[in-house]
């Protein structure tokens, strides 16, 4: 495994270096067009539960785009950006856990025509209508209550083309991602891309939408050590949404995972959400947005499972220009339990002030997979000032 994955390291260094040639190649160009921006991000954590913990950290994502148009309508396109961060969480007062990494955060060139997108490296793919419990969060982590929407790339290629009538075709290829994506508990064997695509198609006043992909899953050795067959397995997701817009917004989203899994018998994955959102007509406009979420386990596709039962509720509304509130509320029909979320953001030119607040069981269900999920269990408060520029 060191070897594919030093393999997989240089080919991540050649894309970059891909990436500085085209530059050296286009910069004397008068056809182009480059923008340097970035964000840096102050954040302080307190969480009252026992123990109390205090987090605070510093990020800055510097971000370059260039823009060159080339022949026959052709566009190149390079996105560079890299996630540098530093933290320190303190527990009580007698311990502190620090952790630091500069990494790329985007490594994207990409072509595109009339017709068609065409990307290679660093990049986030996502899709679906579904915003804050989603069946179809494969290959990102992004968390409804983050203002922000961080969340990391993927080492892919994806092509993309459109058809006059709005009907699009997605095909993508994974390679060389280590660690976990989206719902996935298990990583994938470096030795095997992984191979997906969607088809999108206009249906009266919306879109219904089909999705694939596999991939070869591999176990941690700490797991693999208690199993008969510790050559992995194989995974495959079929999905299927639409969203319409009839007054109100509605959308719907399944998603079944399936893998062969030889230690269990819930080989089956279901997911399933429902949601609808509308903006009412009360001051500067309250926008609602509610969701319907089931997570099951199966051995079986139509039979009975186990899992868990979420609905959510976000309210929206800008108080004027410069301030917005946002409240997000989810309850566990299963554990009988509320998770309460709010933000008080306030905007002056390139600054952004954030005052959240918290309060959730101590266990907490959801949101597992996007990290740093036991410092909101319990209740407690997050500060955060963001400068663009």
């Amino acid at each position: 495994m060191e070897f594919y994955r030093e393999i997989m390291n240089r080919l991540k260094l050649s894309i970059l270096l891909f990436f500085v040639i085209s530059f050296s190649c286009v910069l004397t160009s008068n056809a182009q067009k480059n923008d340097f921006s970035g964000q840096v991000i102050g954040w302080s954590t307190f969480n009252f539960s026992e123990p109390f913990l205090t987090q605070g950290g510093l990020r800055y994502i510097p971000d370059y785009k260039y823009t060159k148009k080339l022949k026959n309508n052709l566009v190149l396109k390079t996105d560079l950006s890299i996630n540098a961060y530093g933290n320190a969480l303190l527990y009580g007062l007698d311990s502190i856990e620090t952790d630091y990494n500069i990494k790329p955060y985007r490594l994207q060139f990409g072509l595109s025509g009339h017709q068609f997108d065409l990307r290679l490296g660093l990049q986030k793919i996502n899709f679906g209508s579904a915003s804050l419990l989603r069946p179809l969060m494969w290959f990102d982590k992004i968390d409804p209550r983050d203002p922000l929407q961080l969340t990391d790339g993927v080492y892919s290629l994806l092509g993309r083309y459109y058809f006059l009538n709005n009907a699009n075709i997605w095909l993508w290829s994974l390679f060389g991602n280590e660690k976990t994506k989206g719902w996935e508990t298990f990583q994938t064997n470096l030795k095997i891309p992984e191979l997906g695509g969607r088809i999108q198609y206009p249906v009266l006043t919306g879109e219904l939408a089909a999705t694939y992909h596999h991939r070869e899953g591999v176990f941690d050795d700490t797991f693999a050590d208690t199993l008969s067959n510790k050559n992995g397995f194989s995974e495959n997701r079929y999905a299927l949404d639409g969203k319409f817009d009839l007054e109100i917004g509605l959308w719907f989203e399944t998603s079944l995972i399936h893998q062969n899994l030889d230690y269990t018998n819930q080989r089956y994955q279901r997911l399933v959400n429902i949601g609808a959102d509308y903006t009412f007509a009360l001051g500067n406009g309250l926008n609602v947005t509610t969701e319907y979420f089931a997570y099951q386990k199966t051995d079986n596709v139509f039979g009975k499972g186990k899992g868990i039962n979420f609905g959510a509720m976000s309210l929206n509304y800008p108080i004027n220009i410069i301030n917005n509130i946002q409240a997000i509320v989810y309850y566990d029909f299963t554990n009988n339990d509320f998770y309460r979320f709010v933000n008080f953001s306030w905007t002056y030119d390139n600054w952004v002030i954030y005052v959240m607040g918290f309060w959730n069981p101590d266990n907490f269900q959801i949101y597992q997979n996007v990290g740093e999920a036991n410092m909101f269990g319990g209740y407690g408060t997050q500060f955060m000032l963001v400068f663009n520029h």
